[in-house]
Formats: structure tokens, C-alpha cells, sequence
């Protein structure tokens, strides 16, 4: 990925086919050594190949991919409430302690002092 990531910056720059050496110029200034044999993979897939075209496609398959979240599980709807009245109270039970958690995880999170103090 950083080596992609450098081919990347460098296109971005106006170097429209970065080198092997120019890879490993941009990875150095920030500390990094680059990986001969992902190096030479990388420049060997994207060789002749538009950068545009290639943001556009990787693109269009991120779109494809589901994202966002249900979170946890969600509550059941209320007509799938058993007939019987002794099981509510149950439910009813097994909700308090989850709410009680909820509650103390908020309280943890707020340690008396902001991200910008």
C-alpha cells in the first residue's frame, strides 16, 4: 500500500510513470525502505496503464462493496412478542443490565476534561 501509495502522490505531482527510483526517493523522505520485490510487482501491473482510468475502476468496485453498519443487534418488533405474559418480564430483565452498560461505557468515555482543553 505505501508503495502504492507513493506511485500515487508522485502521478499527482505530474510524473505520469514514477520510476523504481522515484518510488523509493518519495518512501525514504518519510523514513520508509521500500520492498524490492512489491516494488517491481507494483510497477509491473501498473506499467502502461492510465492513473485516472485506474481511480475511476477501483472506484466503481468500492461502490459495489456493502458498508455501513446495523451496529448491534436491534430489538425485536413488538408482534413477535410472545403470547404468554410471563415472558415479557424476562425480556424486560435481560434489557436493564444492558442499559446499566451502555450508561457506565458513556460515563468511562468522559473523563472530566475535552480533546482541545
Amino acid at each position: 500500500m505505501k508503495h502504492l501509495a507513493a506511485y500515487l502522490l508522485l502521478g499527482l505531482a505530474g510524473n505520469t510513470s514514477p520510476s523504481a527510483e522515484d518510488i523509493k526517493e518519495v518512501l525514504s523522505s518519510v523514513g520508509i525502505e521500500a520492498e524490492e520485490e512489491r516494488l517491481t510487482l507494483l510497477l509491473k501491473e501498473l506499467k502502461g496503464k492510465d492513473m485516472n482510468e485506474l481511480i475511476s475502476q477501483g472506484t466503481e468496485k468500492l461502490a459495489s462493496v456493502p458498508s455501513g453498519g446495523v451496529g448491534g443487534g436491534s430489538a425485536a418488533p413488538a408482534s413477535s412478542a410472545p403470547a404468554a405474559g410471563g415472558a415479557a418480564p424476562a425480556a424486560e430483565a435481560e434489557a436493564a443490565p444492558t442499559e446499566k452498560e451502555a450508561e457506565k461505557e458513556e460515563s468511562d468515555e468522559d473523563m472530566g476534561f475535552g480533546l482541545f482543553d
